[in-house]
């Protein structure tokens, strides 16, 4: 008897089980994330407390965020990926689960729902690298830069929809229950991590230490000028661009545009840009990789200018889905750079002081951004911004690297992710 053909893959050839998995999971939990930190906020002020300690909420994550980090990434790299991301999950679910818990029966302390969201950052910490690193692990050939602008497309759609969907579950349930539905969305996510296949990796052999790891993962980050200099410009794009978008943007709003709603239009613009520069990024594959990436860059000054103007309403929206768009152009550029020259091995590492740099900054800069507007005034300040965004990213184009490094076909990249089977990780040296 002859059996039936099997049905054709409705997946692309480059989407794999590892990463559709990953990309699943992903999107439940950037979906929960982002209806959280709208939950977690109103949770704090369904309390008593003021804006002030809500930035003390942020600030705790964030600060446990950048502590870890580096272990983070060290340890991911000693230890099987999918490991470590479960084992974030699991902290993850346990901290915003009794986060819930405490705001469902009433009367949360301040210093208990820092203490949860500090440990949530420590979940974060250990997870990032490994998530990074295991994503770029999952892919290989000449579509990887598609399958890099595909997640981070969906990433861009999970992080629109959650803060809509979380806005409107907290008006309607409250925020306790929202936190609760993002600790099922860790545990729901964890359980499809679990079943990563690397049934054909052998088990990772440990270094001499976790300190040397880490100062090994430090010499392939500087002796790279392209890596370094990219990470210490976006110290500063991202530390900048964070307090115009977080302190001054709803300033801004509320004297000059009408309030939150336009606000929350300029937002949502962004984040439909983002999505279609994913798009655009699945067909453009720029020879010039970090040239590219680069150029996009300074489109990111645009948000400060504009409202330091201040512009129009329709003005600020088209700004801000430019910015969107070239955001992603930046980001699949780069990812794809990453895979392209570091070698599988130190990806995680390499991934944690890449998130360091990006986020080490960002509270500085949000607890400045008060003292910069009643010293120069609010104006000033924003263009301020702008400026400090245009010179980081002008200073990169003074390295050789960052205008040269071309993309490889897959044959050449040697030792690196992109000889990675498509389904699995690679065997560290």
């Amino acid at each position: 008897m002859t059996s039936a053909a099997s049905p054709p893959s409705r997946r692309p050839a480059w989407a794999g089980r590892n990463y559709s998995l990953l990309a699943v999971a992903a999107f439940i939990t950037t979906l929960g994330a982002h209806g959280a930190l709208i939950a977690s906020a109103f949770a704090v002020l369904d309390t008593g407390g003021s804006g002030g300690d809500v930035g003390l909420v942020a600030a705790a994550r964030t600060l446990f965020l950048v502590i870890f980090l580096l272990v983070g990434g060290a340890v991911a790299d000693r230890m099987p990926r999918h490991h470590v991301m479960v084992a974030a999950n699991a902290l993850n679910f346990l901290s915003q689960g009794a986060f819930a818990l405490l705001v469902l029966q009433g009367d949360p302390k301040l210093w208990q729902m820092m203490a949860l969201s500090a440990l949530g950052g420590t979940g974060q910490a250990f997870f990032n690298p490994a998530a990074e690193g295991m994503l770029m692990a999952s892919v290989s050939g000449e579509q990887a830069s598609r399958a890099f602008a595909m997640f981070r497309m969906s990433m861009s759609g999970a992080a629109v929809g959650g803060a809509a969907l979380g806005g409107a579950m907290v008006a309607a349930i409250g925020p306790g229950w929202v936190l609760a539905v993002d600790a099922a969305a860790f545990v729901v996510a964890g359980a499809l991590r679990a079943f990563l296949d690397v049934s054909h990796i052998a088990p990772r052999q440990p270094g001499s230490g976790l300190l040397a790891d880490m100062r090994d993962g430090w010499r392939e980050f500087v002796g790279r000028p392209w890596l370094w200099t990219i990470v210490a410009q976006f110290s500063v794009v991202v530390a900048v661009v964070g307090a115009a978008e977080s302190v001054f943007g709803p300033l801004v709003a509320r004297d000059e545009l009408g309030g939150a709603g336009p606000w929350g239009l300029a937002l949502g613009a962004f984040g439909v840009g983002t999505i279609l520069g994913g798009l655009l990024m699945m067909r453009w594959k720029p020879q010039r990789l970090l040239f590219a990436a680069t150029l996009s860059v300074f489109s990111l000054a645009l948000p400060s200018a504009a409202l330091a103007v201040p512009v129009p309403i329709g003005a600020l929206v088209v700004v801000m889905f430019v910015s969107g768009v070239t955001i992603e152009i930046f980001g699949v550029s780069w990812i794809t750079a990453l895979h392209q020259e570091i070698p599988e091995d130190k990806l995680s590492r390499v991934s944690a002081y890449d998130w360091f740099g990006s986020v080490a900054m960002v509270p500085l800069a949000t607890a400045l951004a008060g003292p910069a507007e009643s010293a120069f005034g609010r104006t000033p300040a924003l263009w301020g911004c702008a400026a400090l965004v245009v010179l980081a990213t002008t200073a990169v184009l003074f390295v050789p690297d960052v205008r040269n490094l071309r993309r490889r076909p897959p044959a050449v990249v040697v030792e690196s992710a992109a000889s990675t089977p498509l389904d699995s990780e690679v065997t560290p040296r």
